[in-house]
């Protein structure tokens, strides 16, 4: 594919078929002097949406995993010298768990959105209209949030969980006590999910 750097319209050639090229002509855009926000602009929002949706799920799943891997190294080891703190100590691994669920919720509750409507077939610019704008983007920070703020919460949870099993290992009356740090920590993914739900309350497709 050659392409000629010039202002008129730009020419460049293309080969169709092995040893045959032919010429064609394809007029200049705005591109030029609107930059990348030409290129962005121009993507479906429905694509957007269901980027949001999935990094939704995909981020809440991967803050539930890596909490487990933190609490559960923990509470193995530690289970070891102290087996009586087995039991209690999975609660840990159920408030993990609880941050994928999140993510599931506010997946599902993106995807009726995501599929109420729109033309799935607009390959034009000029065709997406405000409201279509505002229901991909909305849609799209609305999975960013929920996600991101369930990863931090497994995080948190995790290492909350982790110190729980190994101070519970040492002294039994610090479970108490660690558990309502953690009941704290993993009440900020609930948080994310209603931040979520009010953010895409408006953008449904039309």
């Amino acid at each position: 594919l050659g392409i000629s750097s010039s202002r008129a319209p730009l020419q460049f050639a293309v080969m169709t078929t092995p040893g045959t090229v032919s010429a064609a002509w394809m007029s200049l855009t705005s591109l030029e002097t609107e930059g990348w926000g030409e290129v962005i602009g121009c993507i479906n929002p429905q694509s957007w949406a269901a980027m949001g949706i999935g990094l939704s799920i995909g981020l809440s799943v991967v803050g539930a995993a890596w909490g487990i891997l933190l609490t559960g190294a923990s509470l193995v080891g530690a289970s070891v010298k102290a087996p009586r703190i087995r039991s209690k100590n999975l609660i840990s691994i159920i408030f993990c768990e609880a941050v994928a669920i999140y993510g599931v919720i506010m997946s599902i509750i993106l995807i009726n959105k995501y599929s109420s409507g729109g033309d799935k077939s607009v390959i034009e610019c000029d065709a997406i209209t405000t409201e279509m704008y505002f229901a991909g983007y909305g849609i799209f920070w609305a999975g960013v949030t929920v996600g991101l703020s369930n990863l931090f919460c497994g995080v948190c949870v995790g290492i909350t969980g982790s110190g729980c099993a190994l101070a519970h290992a040492q002294q039994e009356s610090m479970f108490v006590k660690m558990l309502i740090v953690e009941i704290f920590g993993s009440a900020l993914g609930l948080f994310g999910v209603i931040v979520g739900i009010i953010m895409s309350t408006d953008t449904a497709f039309p």
